[in-house]
Parts: structure tokens; C-alpha cells; sequence
């Protein structure tokens, strides 16, 4: 079951004092790279026969399900935090999925999808459950290693809360690596908002780091289900995370958008680990690094007052002929 999703550009840009490749995810059908892993996980549950399905989400993944559910005739229905973009709310309900939303933390919105689970109203397609989601997001690092003309760069940053994109690049890497395909995996880094950033803590062996509200709510996960699969991850392949401050975040957002680039928050948060991994000597300027920029900021416009950019007039109009980067 396809909506064409995959194949979305890379684009190298002055970053930091280096030049990273950005992955565009938005590109995808329905603006995130959550249509890799719906596509494949509701392939299957179809083919075993599922005719309705729950998942609980803080927006593109549940967007996605309700897309690919109804591309597949399959009934959806999304439970998501109250605080969810209003944006990818609609999306879901476009698609034609039944939203219900939870007060609470994240963590609420997944028992009460679990509940309604035992109570016989779906199959439970949770995009953090299931196994063959990743199987479809893997195949970001097969497209990474396409776009690189066969080659392994040298790091991966992405924006990390539940870990799909993270653990989808270890599982592709990694069989390429043993394919004989690659010499070696690239180095992968965990990018999460200081306000919520459970796999920096539990890396650093932090116990009890508060957890706030964060811009990036896509990775507003507190206890995410694979920590365990994370922390493996980024050891086997030498990588590591960062905590990025909320100011950093919007920052980059701004400078992102300054860029031709129009991310979502969440997106914005990878690229800000990655100037902090050049500035720490982590990432050296000449290596290869791409920095997974993983949903629209059309999905999730933040408040203009919030926004670095909010406080500025309009300039004259500048002579035409700009070329890009």
C-alpha cells in the first residue's frame, strides 16, 4: 500500500561553519517521514486481515496512519494530546479518521488508545509498538546511501522522541554495512529538546532530569518504549545526543527557514544539535554529515510572537537574479 512516499531530496547547505546535506522529509505525501513506516506497517496489518486500527500519536503519525489507512479502506482512529498542532489534527480528520483527544501528558493519549484497544474497537497500530513501522523507516538510510552516490556519510543527526527514524537508520545502515555494501555505519546522533530529552539523560546516566513543555512536540516523549534499542544504537555506532535549549531551537528554525528551509520545530532541534556537534569538535567541518529534517513547518506553525523573526519590517524589495546556495 503506496502514496509515492520515499525518494525525497537532500540538499546541501552552509550550516554552522560547515556544509551538511539536509534530508527533506516533508516531501513525503503527507509531510513527514512517518509515511515510510505507515505504508509498510498497515501493508501488513491488512494482509492479516485488520479492518480498524488505533494509534496514538502528537500529530504526523497519526496523520500518516489516517492517510494510509484510508488509501487501504481501513478504519482509523487517532488519540492525541488536546496540546496537539491544530494542523496535523486536521490533516487526520481530512483523511477521514476519528480524533479524540486526551488531557495530560503524551503518555496519556497511548493508554487511553491502549484501553480502547482491550475493549475490542481496533487493532492497537501503534507506530511505536509495532515492528515493521521501522522496517519502512529504514529506508531512509538506503536512500541517504543512494543520494551519497553508494556511500556512507559520516554522521546522521535526527530528531528523536519515540526513535523510529534513529532505530530505521541503525537497522538500514546496518545492513548495508553487512551486505558488504559499506565499509563502515555512520555515526548517529540523537537530537531532543533539553525540556524533554530522556536519551541525553539516560546516556549521561542522569537520573530524574525535569521534563517540561517543549516547541518540538513531536519528540515530547518522557519514556519512550525503545530507550533500551536507542542507547545500543548510538554506542555500536559511536555516536551520541544533545540536549538543544528551547532558544536554540527556535533559532535555528529561523535560520533554517532563512535558508529556503521551512521545518517544522521538531526538524529545527536536529539542526541546532548539529552546529552544537561542529562547535564541540564532535562533527568536524569536512565530514559528511546529513541532519534528517523530518516534517513541514507548515504542520506546526509556531506563534509569531515566539518567533525570532516576528520583530522584524519588511525590507525593500532586492534586485532579481538571487541565486541559490
Amino acid at each position: 500500500m503506496t502514496l509515492g512516499e520515499g525518494c525525497t531530496p537532500l540538499v546541501q547547505r552552509e550550516w554552522a561553519g560547515a556544509r551538511p546535506y539536509f534530508k527533506l522529509e516533508w516531501f513525503s505525501p503527507t509531510g513527514s517521514f512517518k509515511d515510510r513506516g505507515a505504508s509498510v506497517m498497515l501493508s501488513v496489518l491488512r494482509h492479516q486481515g485488520a479492518t480498524a486500527v488505533i494509534e496514538d500519536s502528537s500529530g504526523n503519525g497519526g496523520a500518516a496512519v489516517a492517510a494510509y489507512g484510508a488509501a487501504g479502506g481501513i478504519d482509523v482512529t487517532v488519540f492525541a494530546p488536546a496540546s496537539t498542532s491544530p494542523a496535523k489534527l486536521v490533516q487526520a480528520r481530512a483523511y477521514g479518521a476519528r480524533v479524540e483527544l486526551t488531557e495530560g501528558p503524551r503518555e496519556a493519549s497511548q493508554a487511553a488508545a491502549i484501553a480502547a484497544a482491550e475493549r475490542g474497537e481496533g487493532c492497537y497500530a501503534s507506530h511505536n509498538w509495532q515492528a515493521f513501522f521501522l522496517e519502512g523507516t529504514k529506508t531512509l538510510a538506503y536512500e541517504i546511501w543512494e543520494d551519497l552516490g553508494f556511500r556512507a556519510p559520516d554522521a546522521v543527526v535526527v530528531p528523536v522522541g519515540a526513535g523510529s527514524s534513529l532505530l530505521g537508520c541503525s537497522l538500514g545502515f546496518g545492513e548495508l554495512r553487512r551486505a558488504g555494501a559499506i565499509d563502515r555505519v555512520p555515526r548517529l546522533y540523537a537530537a531532543q529538546p533539553l525540556h524533554c530529552s530522556p536519551v541525553d539523560a539516560a546516556l549521561r546516566g542522569e537520573v530524574g532530569r525535569p521534563v517540561l513543555p517543549t516547541v518540538a512536540e513531536g519528540t515530547a516523549i518522557r519514556a519512550p518504549l525503545r530507550l533500551a534499542e536507542m542507547l545500543a544504537a548510538l554506542r555500536r555506532t559511536r555516536g551520541g545526543t544533545v540536549a538543544v535549549p528551547e532558544e536554540e531551537i527556535l533559532a535555528a528554525h529561523a535560520a533554517l527557514a532563512g535558508r529556503g528551509l521551512y521545518a517544522e520545530p521538531t526538524s529545527a532541534t536536529a539542526a541546532a544539535a548539529h552546529a552544537r556537534l561542529v562547535a564541540d569538535g564532535a562533527l568536524r567541518p569536512h565530514e559528511t554529515a546529513v541532519v534528517v529534517l523530518t516534517g513541514s513547518g507548515l504542520k506546526a506553525a509556531s506563534p509569531a510572537a515566539r518567533e525570532p523573526w516576528s520583530d522584524r519590517r519588511p525590507s525593500a524589495p532586492g534586485p532579481c537574479g538571487a541565486h541559490a546556495a
